[in-house]
Formats: C-alpha cells, structure tokens, sequence
C-alpha cells in the first residue's frame, strides 16, 4: 500500500473546567425551559421522545449512514401511564445537568443511584432498579440530541488501541507505540477537548472484533510490520471506539479495515461501524464511517484458504433468521457482493471465527489471511 505520512494539526489543549460544558447543558436547560412554560400556560406539561426503532429511522444514500426520523412518543405528567416516566426523564436530566456544571463524570450505574431515591411521604422509589435508568437516559440523549458522553456520563471501559500515532490525552502526552502489549484503553469520552492527535504515521487502521484476536496481532508487532493503528472494541464496539475510529478516519484520513467473525453478529458490527446504529442515528454523523471496509472473515475464506473442517460452527435457528433479516436491511439492498455472501453464508450451513485461521498456524492471521487481503483489494467487501 502506499504510504501516506499525515501529521494532525495542533490544537491547544483547554483547561479542565471548560471541557464539554457548552451544548448539552443548554439543551437541558431549554427542555426543563419548555415544561415549565407549559405549566405556567396551565397546560399539561410533557416531553417528546424521538422513537429509537427501525420505523423511525431511513438509509440516506447520498451520505450512506442511518438518519432518525421525525416520530416522536410524547411523555405526559397527567397520564396515569405516562407520569412515573415522565418524572424520571426530567430527574436524569436534572442529575446531568448537575454533572456539566460541577464538570465532573459519573457512570451509568452510578447516575442510577444518583437519582433513586424514596419519594417524600410515599413508600415508591424513584427507580427500582437499573434497568429502568438506563431506557431513560437513553431516551434523554435523543430528546436534547446529545451523546450520553456530552451528559458526562460514561460507561465503562472497553476496547484498546496500539500503533503508529501520538496523542494527548488529557494533557499527558502518548506515543501508542510504546505502550507494552496492553495497549491504550480507549476511553468513553474521545473528544477533541479531550483527545488531541498529534503526530501519525500509520497508513491505515485494523479493527478486530475481540481482544483475543487484538493481542495475536500485538503479540506479533503486526502494526509495525505493516505501518498501521490496531484497535478492537471487544465485541460489539462501544461509542468511544466508534467515535475514535469516526476521528482517526476523518481527520487523519486514514482507511478503516474491520477483522470480524463470519456469522451474522460479524456482519451486524460492521454495519454499525459502516451506517450508524438505531439508537444513535440521531448521531450517525459523528459516529458511522460510510467508507469502512470489511476485511474479513468471509464464508468464501473456507475454500479461498484452505481451511479444515474443524473451524467450521453449524448455524441456528437464531443465526440463519438474523441472517435474512441483514440482507433486508435497506443499507446492503443492492450491494451484490453483500447479498453473494450472505448467501454463500446461509448455503454452507455454518459460520467461522477469527480464531478459527489458529487451525492453519498460530499466526496464520497475522502473517498470511490479513496481509493478502490487504493486497488483493477485491477480496474485501465495501
């Protein structure tokens, strides 16, 4: 591949005490805004929740990433069904916006406890556990139009990175080639105000599903062999990940590859790397990299390399209806290879992981599978 040497303009890093305390508070502050006139109006207070589901979302083909749509839930205090959600929804704003202006974060657990709480001459809890938190903070980030990062919310850590890149975070200078063989552990919050890049010499960027398959290829020193930043986000890649790829694509412009198993899940995680997800397509702008390509693995791999029996894992019920309801997604819909090998996948009858290219030799990934496909261009898929 040829090399593209690509330094990041400087940025001043800014103070502890102005990061992130524009938008998202405002935006609180304008919805708590909204209520109350409507009180004052003597009208019944609410709040408008944009539906996070596939009928309220649309493929832009001009930009190619998901785009949430103009369906909205309303939330209303006077409606027996409605009240206990509604008032959840303005207390999670509430211990947000205390967050942005005291500039401290806090977890997604830990905002749960922040808000439960026995209401006052009643024995009803404001929550009774975490998993009716969580859907509301979630429903708060699409109604202010703000990442639950921007809330000062995190969630916890999970995925790393490792490679030809220097960076600041947080005002502490890192060479990611000099980070041993755990890496740097991609934070929740990746944004600028945080995460400066400052000198890159990688030509590229590897995304691999799970960090098993990431330490064979650090183990290997793949990332200084072939000039590149490898990354995993172990699994389904969280936001930080996601917007950390979304900022080394755009700003360093470099390729984005992604290693993933060959089963519907595989194939899932590259779609909301590529389009955007459901629940985040009112930030798919930030967050999908529409250019991403997907290395591998492929359900033609199994004859292309050679490879035995043993790697093969026959597919359930469970694998072959995801399967169908992929290549109905509106975003593959007429991308032939895509359909081949969705096909090709529910005709061989199994699926295959990473780990799987082991069978050949241990670095068989590292050392043949990645860096043919990184020199054939057509057996990657677009």
């Amino acid at each position: 591949m040829a090399r593209k040497k690509t330094t990041a303009k400087k940025t001043a890093t800014k103070p502890r005490s102005s990061r992130r305390k524009g938008d998202a508070g405002a935006k609180i502050q304008e919805l708590a805004r909204s209520v109350a006139d409507t009180a004052f109006r003597r009208q019944e207070p609410h709040v408008d929740i944009p539906i996070r589901a596939l009928s309220n979302v649309s493929f832009n083909q001009k930009t190619r990433y998901i785009e949430m749509g103009d369906k909205t839930q309303r939330r209303s205090f006077f409606n027996y069904g409605q009240a206990k959600r509604f008032m959840q929804t303005l207390l999670v704003a509430s211990k947000c916006k205390d967050l942005i202006d005291e500039d401290k974060t806090a977890s997604i657990r830990q905002i749960y406890y922040l808000a439960k709480h026995t209401i006052r001459g009643t024995s009803e809890k404001t929550f009774d556990d975490q998993g009716e938190s969580d859907p509301v903070l979630e429903d708060l980030e699409v109604a202010v139009e703000a990442l639950r990062e921007e809330l000062h919310i995190f969630a916890s850590s999970k995925g790393a990175m490792i490679g030809e890149l220097v960076f600041v975070d947080s005002g502490d200078t890192i060479d990611a080639t000099r980070l041993g063989t755990g890496g740097y552990a991609i934070p929740g919050i990746v944004e600028p105000e945080v995460i400066q890049f400052r000198k890159c010499r990688a030509e590229f960027v590897l995304h691999v599903e799970k960090d098993t398959v990431w330490r064979r290829f650090v183990e290997d020193r793949f990332w200084e062999q072939h000039r590149c930043i490898l990354t995993h986000g172990g699994g389904q890649p969280p936001r930080g990940v996601r917007r950390l790829l979304h900022r080394l694509h755009h700003e360093l412009k470099l390729p984005v590859y992604v290693l993933l198993d060959n089963d519907p899940w595989g194939y899932y995680i590259y779609s909301v790397i590529k389009q955007g997800s459901i629940n985040l397509a009112f930030e798919s702008a930030r967050m999908a990299i529409p250019e991403a390509r997907y290395l591998g693995v492929s359900a033609f791999d199994y004859e292309r390399f050679g490879l035995s029996d043993d790697v093969r894992i026959d597919l359930d019920a469970n694998d072959i209806k995801r399967a169908k309801q992929i290549l109905e997604y509106p975003w593959f819909q007429g991308k032939r290879p895509w359909i081949r090998e969705i096909r090709m996948l529910l005709a061989n009858g199994f699926k295959m992981e990473v780990e799987a290219m082991c069978s050949k030799s241990l670095s068989f990934v590292t050392e043949e599978y990645v860096p043919h496909k990184l020199k054939h261009d057509k057996q990657w898929l677009d």
